[in-house]
């Protein structure tokens, strides 16, 4: 037997023939939106972690997706904010320095890195304000903020690239040199000193000096530990305060012994030391 199939046409209306309507069918879900869901539970796994530069990306992704590759404008004010609020979480409110959170954080990074202390190393310097207490009792703490301000702006001055410098306390602050070898980065800290012990002080008041002292501390390969290299530079710092001050302090690479550089090499033996002052820097 044969079956003919007949197809409605315009025609059937015109004669009284009814052709049943095709049933609607539910259409599942965009690739688009399936994709921007996708990212938007990553992101908020992402955002959970506390890792907002990665939550971010998926989080736009997904927005272009569902805008048809236009990200509003929004959004971007969004991640603006994001990052200008997350730069003022890592700053010292009263220098503009690093705070000691970044400080530490940053340099538990580089130290994990390779690329710095399988080459030229890693240089970590404690900067100490010669008698600041005294400067505080004599004109208040207000004028020792004052000073704390020019302070940081002479050392953040020359730093190279890569180079950061980080509030480690009170009137301490740390200079870090990644990528530098010993002898650069005493020449580095040792023209810091030079700058704030010629800076013109007397714009606060005629009879302020400032000086500092400085120690550096440098590896070159792995560190048992953070707290071993940020020692090291805190004795080395006390050496050159022993020694007299206004001066920069580290250790000869060969021989171990502390030496001061640039001027206090002029300077005789090296209290503890037993070793002369170097002048080569």
């Amino acid at each position: 037997m044969v079956v003919t199939v007949r197809t409605a046409s315009l025609d059937d209306t015109r004669d009284g023939i009814s052709t049943p309507e095709t049933p609607t069918r539910t259409e599942p879900p965009t690739t688009a939106a399936n994709a921007a869901a996708r990212h938007t539970a990553v992101a908020e796994e992402l955002a959970e972690a506390g890792r907002w530069e990665q939550a971010y990306q998926h989080l736009r992704t997904a927005v272009r997706l569902l805008h048809g590759g236009h990200v509003p404008d929004e959004l971007d004010r969004l991640r603006r904010e994001h990052a200008e609020a997350r730069e003022q979480s890592r700053r010292d409110c009263l220098t503009d320095s690093y705070n000691r959170r970044y400080l530490d954080e940053r340099l538990v990074t580089l130290l994990d890195d390779p690329s710095f202390t399988r080459t030229a190393g890693i240089c970590i310097a404690l900067v100490d304000v010669d008698h600041f207490k005294q400067i505080n009792d004599t004109y208040g703490h207000p004028f020792g903020d004052r000073v704390l301000q020019r302070l940081v702006t002479e050392l953040d001055t020359g730093l190279p690239d890569g180079a950061f410098c980080a509030r480690y306390g009170g009137e301490e602050f740390a200079l870090v040199l990644p990528g530098r070898d010993l002898l650069d980065a005493v020449g580095i800290c040792e023209a810091a000193r030079h700058r704030i012990d010629r800076h013109p002080w007397d714009e606060l008041d005629r009879d302020l000096r400032v000086t500092v002292s400085i120690g550096v501390a440098h590896t070159l390969g792995p560190v048992a530990g953070l707290e071993r290299l940020v020692a090291m530079a805190d004795t080395l710092l006390y050496g050159a305060k022993h020694a007299g001050r206004n001066a920069v302090a580290y250790r000869d690479k060969h021989t171990g012994a502390l030496r001061l550089a640039g001027a206090a090499g002029g300077r005789r033996l090296i209290p503890g030391s037993g070793a002369r002052a170097d002048t080569r820097l």
